[in-house]
């Protein structure tokens, strides 16, 4: 197998495993986005994934939603919200929402973080956060272009990732025009064309969110260089009989 430009230009039968990130820790077995979540997400994948957003006093902390309602027993605008309001809420069975620092706290020497940025204008807070995490074991993705530039200057060296769910547009242009280093197409829009052009363009290529084993076989088949799963342990297990059989048939 071939490499260029830290990317794949011919896959054969047997490749590497793709790596899995637990989406939101892993929102299929714990509530999402909290410390338990990443917990279980941890015992399997390489990376975790959090989403970030702010509190009505900066503060970075671990959301989906923009509003509180559908996984917490509060409701409303997060912005609204100072963190000492935002920490007596409960995120599921107990859990609290965790900040980014408790986070990285958490997670960094164990496994990978991907973290996504959801607003715009919140980069330089979240950067100041990840600044000492190594930049090896982080991607820091959004839908946001703009975020992912402005993420380039801040942290030099880190990976960044261009997220998209709709099949519009050329979304292999704008990651190259941000230097993103990874695309993350909506799962559907996964094609083995996508991933050949996305490697010869020097781009690793993630779909989201996969939690099914037919979805997770064809990624290997075209070539994906990883996946994010809201179940990343069943992944795993799944992924590792996959390699052992595909190695025994080559």
């Amino acid at each position: 197998m071939e490499r260029h430009a830290g990317a794949y230009i011919m896959r054969h039968t047997v490749t590497p495993p793709m790596f899995i990130i637990g989406h939101r820790g892993a929102r299929a077995v714990a509530p999402e986005n909290t410390l338990r979540a990443l917990e279980v997400g941890m015992a399997c994948a390489d990376y975790v994934e959090v989403d970030v957003r702010l509190s009505r006093d900066g503060v970075p902390v671990i959301m989906h939603d923009a509003t509180l309602d559908r996984t917490t027993d509060g409701s409303g605008p997060i912005c609204a919200y100072l963190l000492s309001e935002l920490k007596v809420l409960d995120a599921g069975d107990g859990e609290r929402v965790p900040t980014l620092q408790e986070v990285v706290s958490r997670v960094s020497g164990r496994r990978g973080l991907c973290v996504e940025v959801k607003e715009e204008g919140s980069e330089e807070i979240v950067c100041r956060v990840l600044k000492g995490y190594d930049p090896e074991k982080l991607f820091v993705v959004s839908f946001h272009k703009g975020s992912i530039e402005k993420v380039k200057i801040l942290l030099p060296g880190v990976r960044t990732g261009f997220i998209y769910s709709r099949d519009g547009g050329d979304p292999l242009s704008t990651a190259t025009s941000v230097r993103a280093d990874v695309v993350l197409p909506e799962k559907d829009l996964l094609t083995s064309a996508l991933v050949e052009r996305a490697h010869r363009c020097g781009l690793m290529v993630v779909p989201w969110v996969l939690n099914a084993d037919n979805e997770v076989l064809a990624a290997w088949d075209v070539g994906a260089d990883g996946i994010v799963s809201d179940d990343p342990c069943r992944m795993s297990v799944l992924l590792t009989g996959v390699e052992k059989t595909r190695r025994r048939e080559w």
